[in-house]
């Protein structure tokens, strides 16, 4: 069961864009995407690998690598905060505090020379103050808040001791370690297992029931997106393309590009049928037409989808899309 959303607004994200200056030119790997967040809410960023969805979350923790990438404009306000008006040493105050993420990959989030209480330690510690006895005490209940078995032989850990599921779990537990308002779940199940997948699905929905923790959940599985999320964004080329709830997406796809990924999911019942692919290449970020990006591999593009980028259209009570055909 869902967490139900509070009104309260814990994330806004307005006109975001994101560029890396490259010696092959400037690439708008994230490009004018605004979005809100409730509190206790959990929203899907959804989308082919390259649009934007991982840039969009490290830019919310202002972790875009540099001197190539740059955040050029846009706002980000969380609980009220001006996020890029903050200074590097104020940014390390929000990051873990209020903010949090889940990286993709444990094996290269975790550093392999330092044990895993040093690593679950080092957040608390800086957030909270603890030394000594208390702040091993904390870790061990951190651990433990993942569920992970034999807490105090773990924190003696390094990480290659441990399986890829129990990394994930210290990885979920050092981004949870000082209860954040915003937790970023960067497609944290990618390395797991099926059995282990859901195991860890429940125990973050468990956690954000108990904490009232807002979700960002960055995933290619329309399956978790329907277990998890109450809203979806569609990305494509650095833009959200459609967004609304869960049922609007699933039930009323708007965007062709919406419509061929759904397309693209094996029906649950029934006799399998033949995959259906998306023809053509996502455009070349440092190049894009002037028009829709997906005119290309679009089955409905017409003339002007070529030149000009279609305005938002609300196709629905909290639905909209960005497509000439809805206007």
């Amino acid at each position: 069961m869902k967490q139900m959303a509070d009104d309260r607004l814990v994330l806004e994200v307005d006109d975001l864009k994101t560029y890396f200056f490259t010696r092959w030119g400037v690439v708008k790997a994230v490009d004018g995407v605004s979005f809100s967040l409730r509190q206790k809410e959990s929203l899907g960023l959804v989308g082919e690998s390259g649009c934007g969805k991982s840039v969009t979350a490290l830019s919310l923790l202002r972790l875009v690598p540099q001197p190539a990438g740059r955040i050029v404009g846009g706002k980000i306000r969380l609980l009220g905060e001006e996020l890029l008006s903050k200074s590097e040493r104020e940014m390390r105050k929000v990051r873990g505090r209020l903010i949090s993420m889940i990286l993709q990959d444990p094996m290269t989030s975790l550093n392999p020379v330092f044990r895993i209480g040093f690593q679950v330690g080092e957040a608390i510690q800086m957030h909270q103050g603890l030394r000594g006895k208390s702040l091993w005490d904390k870790a061990k209940e951190v651990l433990r808040l993942v569920n992970i078995p034999a807490p105090e032989a773990r924190l003696r850990s390094y990480p290659h001791e441990m399986s890829g599921g129990m990394r994930q779990r210290v990885v979920g537990a050092i981004a949870l370690s000082c209860q954040p308002a915003v937790l970023i779940a960067d497609e944290p199940t990618t390395s797991l297992d099926v059995t282990i997948q859901a195991q860890y699905l429940k125990l973050l929905r468990d956690i954000q029931r108990e904490s009232s923790m807002s979700l960002i959940f960055i995933t290619h599985d329309f399956g978790i997106v329907a277990q998890m999320c109450d809203r979806v964004a569609v990305m494509y080329a650095g833009k959200i393309v459609e967004r609304g709830s869960v049922l609007e997406i699933f039930d009323c796809p708007t965007h062709p590009y919406t419509q061929a990924l759904l397309a693209a999911v094996l029906p649950v019942e029934g006799r399998p049928k033949r995959l259906f692919s998306i023809e053509g290449q996502p455009p070349s970020l440092h190049d894009l037409p002037p028009g829709c990006p997906f005119y290309e591999r679009c089955i409905r593009r017409r003339d002007r989808c070529r030149e000009n980028y279609p305005a938002e259209v609300e196709v629905s009570p909290g639905h909209s899309v960005n497509c000439w055909e809805a206007v």
